[in-house]
């Protein structure tokens, strides 16, 4: 697979090393089946545009703007330039300025994952250098960026030659366990826990990607073609109607996957 292209480019940076580094992210969702919308009594795509909320009329793409609510319906214009000016330093230079051991980063803060890696051949050793560093004294690095306009606190973790970013939930995200798991009994039954622990050892499995794979959009996927050879691929709409005056015979693919969930969710249990 080809390289994709850098989400982000700036330097990594961990006191008097600098080095420029690129980061793209680590998951994809471009490989899911996608649906267009349509208008099933023709079989035509639907476009959506900006629409002004008082005149009616629609909205170039170089009229748009940002705008924060001040009081009703009246608002400030932010331009671009207006948002630059207001650019942290964060904009181009991951400054790693704390350490916490590896094993102490909760699990629930983890939000988007990135690699990151060095942009250019001359940045290779100070990136490699600060790399083995972490791995060295296993720690993971905390630091900001700017994401999108935003800026994220994040956490770097070297992973073999690279380092994988993560961004953080900000604190107020995530919510206190102790407000949902108060009340539930402490109390359990040794020979109960003793038995399942058993039967946990025995499906104990080496981790694999294929333990998360998708059954739902591999049964998609075979409708999808499935429906491809019993319907031949319509060549251009004459009119909203065929010419047998009757509507135009659009696939609801939709409906054939909520028949093709039941039937497997209704063989799992017969299973």
């Amino acid at each position: 697979m080809a390289p994709r292209r850098p989400y982000w480019r700036g330097y990594l940076k961990l006191s008097l090393v600098t080095c420029p580094v690129a980061m793209v992210p680590a998951t994809s969702e471009s490989e899911k089946v996608r649906f267009h919308t349509l208008n099933k009594e023709t079989g035509n795509r639907v476009v959506s545009q900006y629409i002004d909320s008082v005149t009616g009329k629609p909205v170039k793409d170089e009229d748009e703007a940002k705008g924060y609510e001040r009081g009703d319906e009246d608002y400030v214009i932010l331009t671009d330039d207006d948002l630059e000016s207001v650019e942290l330093e964060t904009v181009r230079t991951i400054d790693i300025e704390k350490f916490v051991s590896r094993d102490k980063i909760e699990w629930i803060y983890l939000d988007t994952p990135y690699y990151l890696t060095a942009n250019e051949k001359i940045g290779d050793e100070a990136f490699a250098v600060i790399r083995e560093a972490m791995k060295a004294q296993n720690v993971i690095g905390v630091s900001r960026v700017v994401l999108g306009r935003r800026e994220r606190a994040v956490v770097l973790e070297p992973r073999g030659d690279g380092i994988v970013v993560w961004t953080l939930r900000f604190g107020d995200e995530v919510r206190p366990e102790k407000e949902y798991f108060t009340g539930i009994d402490k109390k359990s039954d040794a020979k109960g826990v003793a038995a399942l622990e058993k039967v946990i050892k025995k499906r104990m499995k080496d981790w694999s990607p294929e333990m998360v794979s998708d059954p739902i959009q591999e049964s998609l996927l075979q409708l999808i073609a499935d429906k491809k050879k019993a319907k031949p691929a319509k060549k251009a709409a004459k009119s909203k109607k065929d010419d047998d005056g009757k509507p135009s015979n659009v696939v609801n693919i939709m409906d054939a996957l909520k028949k093709s969930v039941a039937r497997e969710l209704k063989s799992r249990k017969a299973g």
